[in-house]
């Protein structure tokens, strides 16, 4: 680099650096402002699209109002702030640039108290403040890196399949540990001056932690993922709290307003949108069930049902398809650059109209090879594709899985309904493993995970009149 590009690359970097009002401090940032807000209305559909929004409109309404007025009280008031329930049972929150918030009805299950949903909501306002998704992508851009995203298939097939998207990308940059203390001490800032008692932050991330421990195979909450633990998170916090006048901690709890918002909140994951039993993928609104390849990973994603050989190197995905004909879609597929297919051909499958062929694509390292159906069932058109890096290997056993495909007649099957949030009152005292007991009828979910909801221990003693939330339900079939 000559004298000169190095002055001018300097100039540029100096140029690209401000302080930032929410932290006080100079921050690298090649993306303005309106950028970021460009980007998170490029992306808030895509992730309403992939991920779905709970379609409680009075509870969008009540996160959404409870959200903007915390942003009011940020250093960034102006953005145009969005807050919204993602229709997901995992316990997560997350924000894209320019003030697109968003929590999960799995986490506003875990949530004992509006104060709590506020520290949460702040921690997310605190990101966007502190820009810190925007400072990232500058960072990349700076090193010429491009996003990528973690899936659990290869790059190949993950690239031909269309699974990944420029919204996930930026949703899920993984934050640092100083982002993540950064942020929490401004929710706490924002939960303060909104006067939300700071003293129930801490609980949140004990929750956090609870059902960390409670996750199979010590595997980290999808929160965790992206919002990496600081070390001892709840004591600095405290610790924090401890320190402020009591006069300026907020009096704002609302437990009791809380939980009347979630009584009736799906809980776990909705079996109206498919559900798995074993290897077995069954979808009741749609009517249809496939089995797909024992040991594989399976994945039901709000547009599209996936499953992953082991090693990463073959896949069997259903979705449906925009065109109005098996035909139509068959032809949209086959006339695509770089895949190279034989002469689609009618067929039957269980009973059901379809048009199939096998097909190759260039991929980077080769070629992929796999089948494709297209299936006329219930006035849609499904489309499935069973692919592989190593078709000999996978191959046989991808394409049963396609040719599995089937009306679901199941009557228990087609008429299994969600599990909910119930809110109930303690008749007596009792610990909750003893009102679990003689509660009619039993709960569909451990007395652990009722206790984690509740963000008790499976032995606390409940006094008269305690009010709790519960599961209520059917078992799945």
């Amino acid at each position: 680099m000559t004298p000169r590009i190095r002055l001018a690359a300097t100039a540029a970097l100096a140029a690209a650096c401000a302080t930032n009002p929410a932290t006080g401090r100079r921050q690298l940032s090649l993306i303005s402002e309106n950028r970021e807000i460009q980007m998170g209305r490029e992306y808030d559909p895509q992730i309403a699209a992939s991920m779905g929004l709970d379609p409680d409109t009075a509870l969008q309404r009540y996160v959404h109002e409870l959200g903007t007025r915390l942003a009011a009280r940020s250093e960034r008031p102006s953005l145009p702030w969005t807050f919204r329930v993602v229709d997901d049972p995992v316990v997560n929150a997350f924000a894209l640039p320019g003030g697109f918030i968003y929590v999960t009805r799995g986490i506003l299950a875990h949530f004992n108290s509006e104060a709590e949903l506020a520290a949460v909501l702040g921690h997310e306002i605190g990101h966007v403040t502190a820009r810190h998704s925007a400072s990232q992508l500058s960072r990349q851009q700076l090193a010429q890196v491009g996003l990528a995203l973690g899936s659990i298939v290869s790059s190949d097939v993950e690239r031909f399949s269309g699974l990944a998207g420029a919204a996930l990308g930026v949703l899920f940059l993984k934050h640092s540990r100083d982002d993540e203390r950064e942020a929490d001490d401004l929710g706490l800032r924002y939960m303060r001056r909104a006067d939300y008692d700071a003293r129930e932050m801490p609980d949140v991330f004990t929750m956090l932690e609870r059902v960390s421990a409670a996750q199979p195979g010590g595997r980290a909450p999808e929160w965790l993922a992206t919002h990496p633990n600081p070390e001892n998170r709840r004591a600095r916090i405290t610790q924090q709290i401890a320190a402020l006048p009591p006069e300026s901690l907020g009096r704002r709890v609302n437990r009791d307003a809380y939980l009347r918002r979630i009584d009736g909140l799906v809980f776990g994951d909705n079996p109206r949108d498919g559900f798995f039993r074993g290897a077995e993928f069954l979808h009741p609104e749609l009517r249809f069930r496939l089995r797909f390849p024992d040991g594989w990973a399976t994945q039901n994603q709000r547009q599209a049902v996936v499953a992953v050989s082991p090693g990463k190197d073959g896949m069997v995905q259903v979705s449906l398809a925009t065109q109005p004909s098996a035909e139509a879609a068959a032809r949209a597929f086959f006339d695509q650059a770089g895949v190279t297919g034989g002469v689609p051909t009618r067929e039957s499958i269980n009973g059901l109209r379809a048009v199939s062929a096998s097909f190759s694509a260039a991929a980077v390292d080769g070629e992929l090879r796999g089948v494709a159906a297209f299936v006329e069932h219930g006035g849609r058109v499904f489309q499935l594709f069973a692919l592989a890096v190593d078709w000999g290997k996978h191959g046989a056993a991808a394409e049963r899985a396609v040719r599995s495909f089937a009306v679901l007649t199941e009557r228990a099957a087609l008429d299994v309904q969600p599990w909910r949030i119930a809110v109930v009152n303690a008749d007596d005292a009792a610990t909750l493993e003893e009102f679990a007991r003689r509660r009619p009828p039993p709960a569909p979910v451990s007395v652990a995970t009722l206790a984690l909801i509740n963000q008790m221990e499976p032995g606390a003693r409940l006094t008269a009149g305690t009010r709790l939330k519960w599961v209520v339900g059917q078992p799945r079939p």
